[in-house]
């Protein structure tokens, strides 16, 4: 039963990964398709990225107990809705409602792992999590060459209509095997949180994610300065209601906290790589570097950074078993920062980048993989989605910086009058993920390095335990609630 529950969940969180993979090979098209701009186009993706990290919190606070399965169907129905009208043959600002409904499966990830903490036991909860959590890496490399194809073969609507399909077969998945919970108290949503909170990410991500809008540099700052005041009032409402969408004093405790600023500083590295790769293989020949690769040969050089991102989140648990989560980590950051050397040594030979992709793809789902355990060290049952998805928030915040810093580092190195930045351009920028990589192995284990001994026998590493159970001080847990 728990094997059947546990590929259930892994197949639902595969479709919504690629899914969310759908936007990113189709921007071209949909600008030429639709007769749109490229930088309208962006939204395509953009919003995508949005809609799932503003709904996350609310999804998990909806989802954190008796209701979490209708939660789920219901979040996949809509998904699914949208994908249907990115199929249909419907104006541009259709596609774009259609994207941001399928923006929620990337939070619907969350709830998928707090059922995986909740109804399996511990050994198959860890590793469930953990391939739940490198789903989106598995889903780019399935994702980018057979939506390429698609398009190139059938048109726009038919690559879109993957997205469209898999959302209904997770449905499927999803209703036929999520089990039934427990009755108990409604969930209340603190509603003035959600809005603030919504906002505030939306304007910070809005001027990350789109460099563009700093060449009006009084809105940009505009923008800026007030998603931070509306943050600023959201910590001070949270902190004071009795029920808030998202326990902000559990994200004070060292391991929560430690774990979200080591993924939020990776994620600027990593994505800085990922966007940076990427670029440089599709780089058109008269460039006099790169290897000029269509869409679909593109998308099928992602093949192994999905590989090994869905090795990684196989073999990192059991690794983490025997150094510890926050030394797996470390080697997890590590690899990424051989890949990302591998490249400026190597960059003319298509073979070492290949290999220098797979091993971002192994560093990306290392650190996924690991990231959930890390985070959700002395959380309680009941605030696991909420959690999750603020560490999803949080993520994406350093993969929009990530991409940002790649697009002016690329920009500042690009000639006068030149389409293409020079070779050099990419080489330095790469050596630019480096110092977030270190920073971010650092803050994990120097951590570590800090605990303090007693009785000559060093205490047990909190981060090498198994997700801690927060019901264990109650007479007698309630069916299907273990850690």
């Amino acid at each position: 039963m728990s094997g059947r529950l546990s590929t259930a969940l892994v197949c639902t969180a595969l479709s919504a990964a690629v899914i969310g993979s759908v936007g990113a090979p189709l921007i071209t098209p949909v600008a030429t398709g639709l007769h749109v701009s490229l930088d309208a186009a962006q939204w395509t993706l953009t919003v995508t990225l949005f809609a799932g990290a503003i709904a996350g919190p609310v999804l998990g606070r909806l989802g954190s107990g008796p209701f979490r399965r209708t939660t789920i169907l219901t979040t996949l129905t809509l998904v699914a809705a949208g994908g249907l009208l990115t199929v249909l043959p419907l104006p541009f600002v259709a596609l774009l409602i259609g994207r941001a409904l399928q923006g929620l499966g990337v939070a619907v990830g969350a709830l998928l792992m707090s059922v995986a903490r909740a109804h399996l036991p511990p050994e198959r909860s860890a590793s469930t999590i953990a391939l739940l959590s490198v789903a989106s890496t598995v889903g780019i490399g399935v994702g980018y060459p057979v939506i390429s194809l698609l398009d190139q073969l059938a048109g726009l609507r038919a690559a879109y209509g993957l997205g469209f399909v898999l959302s209904v077969a997770g449905l499927v998945i999803a209703w036929r095997a999520l089990p039934v919970e427990e009755p108990g108290e409604r969930p209340r949503i603190d509603v003035a949180g959600a809005i603030l909170l919504a906002l505030g990410s939306l304007g910070l991500l809005l001027v990350i994610a789109h460099p563009s809008i700093w060449k009006t540099g009084w809105l940009a700052g505009g923008v800026l300065a007030g998603s931070v005041a509306i943050l600023a009032v959201w910590v001070i409402i949270e902190l004071r209601a009795e029920a808030p969408l998202v326990n902000l004093r559990l994200l004070r405790q060292g391991p929560v906290l430690r774990a979200n600023s080591a993924i939020l500083i990776a994620g600027l590295g990593l994505y800085l790589l990922f966007s940076l790769l990427t670029r440089y293989v599709q780089t058109p020949g008269g460039a006099q570097y790169g290897f000029a690769l269509p869409g679909v040969a593109a998308g099928a050089a992602l093949i192994p950074f999905s590989l090994l991102g869905f090795l990684a989140g196989k073999a990192v648990p059991r690794l983490a078993a025997r150094i510890t989560e926050r030394w797996t980590y470390a080697l997890s950051a590590a690899i990424a920062i051989v890949g990302a050397l591998l490249f400026v040594a190597a960059s003319e030979s298509f073979l070492a980048v290949l290999a220098a992709i797979a091993m971002l793809g192994f560093a990306v789902g290392g650190v996924f993989a690991l990231m959930p355990k890390l985070v959700l060290v002395g959380v309680p049952q009941e605030e696991t989605a909420s959690v999750l998805s603020i560490n999803q928030i949080i993520r994406s915040i350093g993969f929009s910086l990530g991409s940002a810093l790649a697009g002016s580092l690329l920009a500042a190195a690009t000639p006068d009058g030149s389409m293409l930045p020079d070779r050099d351009g990419y080489l330095t920028a790469a050596l630019w993920a480096l110092p977030p990589l270190l920073a971010s192995a650092l803050v994990m284990t120097t951590a570590a390095g800090r605990r303090p001994r007693s009785s000559g026998k060093a205490p047990a590493d909190r981060g090498t335990s198994a997700i801690p159970s927060t019901t264990s001080s109650r007479p007698g847990p309630a069916r299907g609630d273990r850690p």
